[in-house]
């Protein structure tokens, strides 16, 4: 890329600029969630009968779909402060990732049990369909960090509850959670205590 075709040059959003994200209007973002959810494949019954799944590794087969979920999240939070990108795994991984790097924040992979090889924190959590834990390396955030939390998806709000209260455990401040999908029928973000949640689609 040759850097005068990109008015931007903080090295915040030099790599955003490589991407060729400007920032657009309504109805740019209207069609970019319009073909976000068209790509989201819906599985019957798994991982349990009565379960539908959101998979989302059918919108990370199509590129330009996956580049809309990053550049409309990093649109939203490249301008708010946030120091720390925390992803839940591991889905939240995928997205949470290049988001950090978009907006030269730091990247914290929230994992499960005996993934990290360090001195860890735990958080114990209810899913739609069990229980799981968290867990995070000690020291990885400061007091002074401004966090956003990553998933693929909020269901009953648990797994970000967890999140949430390992970062704030830690000293952070929490700033928003954010999420591709909702399932609006669990009502997750009831139990997120008024923390607000920024969300691209819900379950169809």
């Amino acid at each position: 890329m040759d850097s005068r075709d990109c008015p931007l040059l903080e090295k915040e959003t030099l790599w955003w600029c490589w991407l060729g994200v400007m920032a657009g209007g309504k109805e740019e973002k209207d069609a970019r969630i319009e073909a976000i959810a068209s790509s989201i494949r819906v599985v019957p019954n798994f991982p349990k009968p009565g379960i539908m799944f959101q998979d989302i590794t059918t919108l990370l087969l199509n590129p330009k779909a996956f580049r809309n979920v990053v550049e409309l999240f990093v649109n939203r939070y490249i301008d708010k402060g946030i120091t720390v990108v925390a992803g839940v795994e591991a889905r939240g991984f995928i997205f949470a990732a290049p988001i950090a790097l978009a907006i030269g924040a730091k990247f914290i992979p929230l994992r499960k049990p005996r993934k990290l090889p360090g001195e860890v924190i735990s958080e114990k959590y209810d899913l739609e369909y069990g229980t799981d834990c968290l867990e995070m390396h000690v020291g990885a955030v400061q007091p002074e960090d401004r966090a956003l939390v990553v998933d693929d998806l909020i269901a009953t709000g648990g797994t970000l509850c967890a999140a949430m209260n390992l970062l704030e455990r830690a000293g952070a401040e929490v700033v928003e959670c954010a999420c591709v999908i909702e399932l609006p029928e669990l009502k997750g973000r009831e139990r997120l205590n008024g923390k607000p949640l920024h969300i691209l689609v819900e379950s169809r």
